[in-house]
């Protein structure tokens, strides 16, 4: 690895990296029969938050993530309710953090790292996000919805405005996601990028990306880290 400075801001994805999608896993095996459908969704929902943001057409995480059900519904010819829908947003809306994550990020705040959340889920007045009924928004400076600028991960124009709202250069940051293609995103536009391997996620072995600075097996694994790297 590469020497990297030490990073001011952490700045954190928030589905799958702090909150458990695998939480869904009873919701997919009742509406499909297969709790495996999950990642299908996932997977496909993740692509879709890319194809309307590079087509210039947004609509909000859980409205789409509604919209990408419904579509795997029919082509697995499997008949959806209206409530099964609505229970799939009350369902993501309700996800419980990884059981590292709470030790993991009181152990960040108390080595003076500033922490930060950058989230694919929408914002709503009034509404307690995912991160909150998490029990998680209580760590966090700044809790940052890509609803703002209407586009999703990676677009370079949200990691630069995590940089802006902590007032902070972009080489001041590091993103910490589970996924790579989070990580790349922001180390194109000169973050630090920290990958925690959750179930389903590794590292892209190719030249032509930036790799992660760190790969961690949990939050609590990526303090350890950071504090041997960054010995006072």
């Amino acid at each position: 690895m590469a020497a990297i400075d030490r990073p001011e801001v952490l700045v954190f994805d928030v589905n799958e990296t702090l909150i458990d999608i695998e939480s869904l896993n009873p919701y997919f095996a009742r509406v499909f029969g297969d709790s495996g459908v999950l990642r299908e969704w996932f997977g496909q929902l993740v692509t879709y938050s890319m194809t309307v943001t590079l087509a210039e057409c947004y609509a909000d995480f859980f409205s789409l993530g509604q919209s990408v059900l419904r579509m795997i519904a029919e082509y697995r010819d499997v008949e959806l309710t209206d409530e099964d829908v609505l229970a799939l947003t009350d369902a993501m809306a309700s996800m419980p953090p990884h059981p590292d994550v709470p030790e993991g990020l009181s152990r960040l705040r108390d080595d003076g790292y500033r922490l930060v959340a950058l989230t694919n889920s929408p914002s709503r007045a009034g509404c307690a996000t995912p991160l909150e009924r998490a029990g998680l928004g209580d760590y966090f400076e700044s809790r940052l919805s890509v609803d703002t600028l209407r586009v999703f991960k990676p677009a370079p124009a949200l990691y630069r405005y995590a940089a802006q709202q902590a007032d902070v250069a972009p080489s001041a940051c590091m993103m910490v996601a589970a996924h790579v293609w989070d990580t790349i995103g922001a180390q194109a536009v000169g973050f630090g990028g920290a990958l925690i391997m959750r179930p389903g996620n590794a590292p892209l072995r190719a030249s032509v990306v930036p790799q992660p600075d760190l790969v961690a097996a949990d939050v609590i694994c990526l303090a350890r880290q950071l504090a041997r790297t960054f010995r006072k």
